[in-house]
């Protein structure tokens, strides 16, 4: 897929006409408005055209993708008040980005997060218009950051590290959207806010949870279809590297989030295989970074 390698076309994709380039998301956006009363609906249909079309169309990266490698997405939004006199929604985001294994119908998750303080104005049928030098509406600061977010952590689990340049563009989108006031960009307002995973995932300290997303999935879910106890192997390893960021930074939320939506998988993986020991070592790491989840955790040991 030309995607495991576009990291590396990057230099050579600056040359290319814009026709060629096929846009990077397929975002699916949903918009629960069923908390509010008493309201014209046609803003939230129009609200959530507005969003696909704002996220699917607009070329973020230079990079090259086909149509068949664009990175799936899912952006549901649920609506917790509107104000129909001041154009302000108060919502909360449930994002899931997804990852096809090679040669497989499997779909896995590669990260998924709510985001509680999903707040904007928006006026029907209003343009969402995006400049990354000019950073004034909350709604497309917020979507540029996911878009960035997105591309970068599909990238780094193609190649190690592969999607730094792109990441830098959700800081720089973090950093610059603080001017604007909005909620979620600011350091110890919440520990699983935009701010705290943009920064939490770049920080130095943490890289193995960068380089875990290579070894989990290009290293470990393509290579199952293949041979499985070698892909498995690479998993193990894997999760000693989310072991490790959790070590490095215990406040960091990052790897309990990354437990919490991969635990049925996890679970998959080694239930009915892999040495007692290698179960064992799964078990105690992910035991430590999320307790919580024990129930689950002991069935690997099975």
């Amino acid at each position: 897929m030309t995607r495991r390698i576009a990291f590396l076309l990057l230099i050579l994709t600056f040359c290319l006409p814009s026709a060629l380039r096929a846009q990077e998301l397929n975002a699916t956006v949903r918009i629960n408005y069923s908390q509010v009363q008493g309201t014209n609906t046609s803003v939230f249909t129009t609200l959530e055209n507005a969003i696909a079309q704002f996220l699917n169309n607009h070329e973020w990266t230079d990079l090259q993708f086909q149509r068949e490698e664009k990175i799936d997405c899912t952006f549901n939004i649920t609506v917790k008040k509107y104000d129909a006199s001041s154009s302000h929604f108060s919502c909360e985001l449930l994002f899931n980005l997804n990852r096809p294994t090679y040669n497989s119908a499997y779909v896995s998750t590669l990260f998924s997060n709510r985001d509680a303080s999903f707040e904007f104005d928006y006026r029907e049928n209003d343009p969402l218009e995006y400049n990354e030098n000019n950073l004034d509406n909350n709604l497309t600061a917020m979507l540029a950051f996911y878009a960035y977010l997105f591309i970068g952590m599909d990238l780094d689990s193609f190649a190690p590290l592969g999607g730094s340049d792109v990441l830098r563009m959700a800081e720089s989108v973090c950093n610059n959207a603080q001017s604007i006031g909005g909620t979620g960009w600011r350091a110890f307002d919440d520990n699983r806010n935009r701010h705290a995973i943009i920064n939490d995932y770049m920080e130095t300290s943490m890289e193995s949870l960068r380089r875990f997303q290579y070894k989990y999935y290009r290293e470990g879910l393509d290579e199952m279809s293949n041979n499985a106890d070698r892909g498995r192997t690479a998993v193990t390893e894997a999760i000693q590297m989310l072991g490790e960021a959790y070590h490095n930074k215990p406040m960091s939320l990052l790897p309990q989030i990354f437990t919490e939506f991969k635990r049925d998988e996890l679970v998959s993986i080694y239930t009915g295989h892999g040495t007692e020991k290698e179960k064992n070592g799964v078990y105690d790491v992910l035991s430590n970074i999320n307790a919580a989840q024990n129930n689950y955790w002991n069935k690997i040991k099975k």
